[in-house]
């Protein structure tokens, strides 16, 4: 089926006389007739529900709908997108382990791995992801497990580009990570492109209307883990906490998942409430008509930015004078997002004051909303990270990031162009 109509019907099949719609089921525990049936689900030996923090028919029917659109073999839901790609990370790389990460990234993903993964013995060489092959290559080490990187940058809208990266990887005998939040599988599919492993914080644009804060993680099924089992031992050893069942060899392609599941979520347990996967069901089965909207508008508004004269600089892929135009044309052809970056002539008090000006834009900490929102990320989001870090981030100290969202283009370009008037 066509994206369209995953975003609408796929997930939750109801069978004769179920509800049509996905329900909710609110409950921590299911019932069994008998012991044994229990002891099954525990052994991994029977599929089946019998304890919501590891498997919940709700999150699963949304996990299953976000898998079907990226072209994934399945998914899980975590309870934030933080969670997502500390878990899918973690899943693969213990103490001892490496990680090779782009530099723009999203400042709470660059402080998770640079310093709270570094206090559980994980350590992370961050590299420019617009270097040469042969410089990233440089970064890799024995231990390394994995290479990660966001699709679109967050905040400096930056274009991955994918196939170097996954070639990179796949020589290295590792997967690709890609955060793919900002371009949906809408714009972009990670894994046509030779990702391994996708992640999204669905709180952003597959949610569209700040109601719920959550992550995902899909699997290709494509990387072999056991050509390379000497680097993930945690899934081809092995796992003594579930009677030295090893996960590659139980569960095949779905051996990376499973463990996800029944190991991480068992021990971490970051799972969401079904009544927030419900809400998150309702927002995918509107995102194939929303993107279009957000990038229609965000094109309509980097060009007005562009050339008014009271604006230093835009980032948008859609500009064709972007230094990413060229990448986006080949990963986004279809359009990027909503999101665009650009400073102002003057301090970092001009960009202050510019968005204390605004009236229909709203100052909040979010992004990839239904809403106009925008903020200053080095004042907020990324305001522990030091200068020399906002500049390897890609973030200028001027950086406004602008989300743009459904409205009326016209209005959200009056309201900009008021707010510049008080400058």
């Amino acid at each position: 089926m066509k994206r369209e109509t995953l975003c609408v019907q796929a997930g939750w099949e109801p069978k004769n006389g179920d509800p049509r719609v996905l329900p909710i089921i609110q409950s921590t525990t299911f019932k069994y007739d008998n012991s044994e049936e229990m002891a099954m689900l525990f052994d991994l030996k029977k599929e089946g529900y019998f304890y919501t923090r590891l498997q919940n028919p709700t999150n699963d029917a949304v996990a299953k709908k976000i898998a079907a659109l990226e072209g994934g073999i399945g998914a899980m839901l975590t309870s934030s997108g933080q969670a997502a790609n500390f878990y899918a990370v973690f899943n693969i790389c213990e103490a001892g382990g490496h990680i090779v990460a782009s530099t723009e990234i999203y400042g709470g993903t660059y402080n998770l791995f640079n310093v709270t993964m570094r206090k559980l013995g994980i350590e992370c060489t961050f590299i420019d992801p617009h270097a040469t092959e042969e410089e990233i290559q440089n970064a890799f080490q024995p231990n390394t497990k994995v290479l990660f990187g966001e699709t679109i940058s967050n905040p400096g809208c930056d274009v991955l580009d994918i196939e170097k990266f996954a070639r990179i990887a796949h020589r290295n005998g590792v997967p690709l990570m890609i955060d793919n939040t900002f371009a949906t599988p809408i714009n972009c599919r990670p894994f046509e492109w030779g990702a391994d492993i996708v992640t999204h914080s669905t709180t952003k644009y597959m949610d569209g209307h700040a109601t719920q804060v959550g992550g995902v993680i899909v699997d290709s099924g494509n990387f072999d883990w056991n050509a390379h089992a000497e680097k993930f031992p945690g899934l081809c050893t092995p796992d003594e906490s579930y009677h030295g069942l090893t996960y590659t060899q139980s569960f095949g392609k779905m051996g990376y998942l499973t463990k996800l599941i029944a190991q991480l979520m068992r021990d971490l347990g970051s799972i969401p409430a079904p009544q927030n996967s419900f809400l998150l069901n309702l927002g995918l089965e509107t995102l194939h008509l929303r993107m279009p909207q957000h990038c229609k508008n965000a094109q309509a508004v980097a060009e007005f930015l562009h050339q008014d004269e009271r604006v230093a600089w835009v980032k948008y892929c859609g500009l064709k004078d972007d230094a990413n135009y060229a990448l986006g044309q080949k990963y986004l052809p279809n359009g990027s997002c909503g999101v665009l970056a650009f400073g102002l002539k003057g301090t970092r008090d001009t960009a202050i004051k510019f968005m204390d000006s605004l009236k229909l834009v709203n100052i909040v900490t979010h992004v990839a909303d239904a809403r106009t929102c925008v903020l200053h990320p080095a004042s907020h989001t990324h305001r522990q990270l030091t200068d020399e870090q906002l500049r390897e981030a890609g973030i200028a100290p001027d950086l406004i990031r602008l989300s743009v969202g459904i409205e009326a283009s016209e209005d959200i370009i009056d309201d900009l162009n008021q707010a510049l008037n008080q400058l």
